[in-house]
């Protein structure tokens, strides 16, 4: 990379970390994106983020996307970009932020692929053994499905996070927000079998509080978990998805239901209600319930 004292990129990287609390993937990921740039400006003969110009970005982006890009990857980087240089307006290091005159690519939303109700009680129903890694696979799914978490926030889950008095679990969403998500009678069921019967086979003493566990008792990481998916999808002959993709379920059932979106946006802990009302035009119902009403598995 080239030199990037003059952008200051370290500063921007503890402001991203520290004041905005944003994912290391986020991180990574906005870091690369700007760090892209600086070394594109450093052709045009710009040294530092003052210097930095609407024309330097633009060609950068041009450059891209003649490259072949996707249009999701070049919003990621407008966005990026834009962040940054909001940033450095904001402290001072440029006069008139170039980012704000970006335009963003119109992407085309698609909606995601999701399992029917009679699909999703299929794939929970299912007849399973007692087997630690079964009695793991059910207690997982169930999750995803009866609270529509992401898998990272279901890998992170501990013991101490259910409530099973008030049937709710406590789950630390995105930029370190929590929230409190209903779960259905089935779910905690399955949980309190892998509690009983599963989790004490596997753990051990680097186990700690984590809810979920791998083969070796360690906690459940993310690719583990999306292997499960795949395959409990495949045995049961269902169409392939991902964690995710139960997640677009969950939020899809609970609008069929009658649930209400800001409640749905709440309990997937969306930022913007935007982005919940993707699942609008999969599902027009009527919106007027809330979880424990609008789940099938409530």
């Amino acid at each position: 990379m080239a030199e990037a004292g003059g952008f200051a990129v370290a500063e921007f990287e503890r402001h991203l970390r520290l004041e905005r609390g944003l994912s290391e993937h986020t991180v990574r990921a906005y870091l690369g994106d700007v760090g892209d740039l600086v070394v594109h400006a450093a052709t045009r003969g710009v040294e530092e983020a003052g210097e930095l110009h609407v024309d330097v970005m633009r060609d950068w982006l041009a450059r891209q996307h003649g490259a072949g890009l996707a249009k999701s990857t070049l919003a990621r980087r407008t966005a990026a970009v834009r962040t940054y240089t909001a940033w450095a307006h904001r402290r001072g290091l440029i006069e008139d932020d170039p980012g704000a005159m970006l335009g963003t690519p119109r992407l085309e939303r698609r909606l995601p692929r999701i399992l029917r109700q009679e699909e999703a009680r299929e794939l929970l129903d299912a007849e399973i053994e007692g087997e630690p890694e079964d009695l793991r696979d059910r207690a997982l799914l169930e999750l995803l499905y009866a609270t529509g978490v992401r898998v990272s926030e279901v890998c992170g889950l501990d013991i101490g996070d259910l409530d099973r008095e008030t049937r709710t679990v406590r789950v630390l969403g995105k930029g370190d927000k929590q929230r409190t998500v209903p779960l259905g009678t089935p779910a905690l069921a399955a949980v309190e079998a892998w509690l009983s019967s599963g989790r004490p086979v596997w753990a051990v003493p680097g186990s700690g509080s984590a809810l979920l566990l791998g083969v070796k008792g360690g906690r459940l990481g993310p690719t583990i978990a999306r292997r499960v998916v795949h395959r409990r999808l495949a045995e049961a002959g269902l169409i392939d998805l991902t964690p995710h993709g139960l997640r677009h379920t969950a939020a899809t059932h609970l609008l069929e239901g009658g649930a209400d979106l800001r409640a749905v946006q709440e309990l997937l802990g969306h930022a913007s209600l935007q982005t919940t009302q993707l699942y609008t035009h999969v599902s027009p119902e009527r919106l007027k319930q809330v979880h424990t009403l609008a789940h099938p598995r409530a």
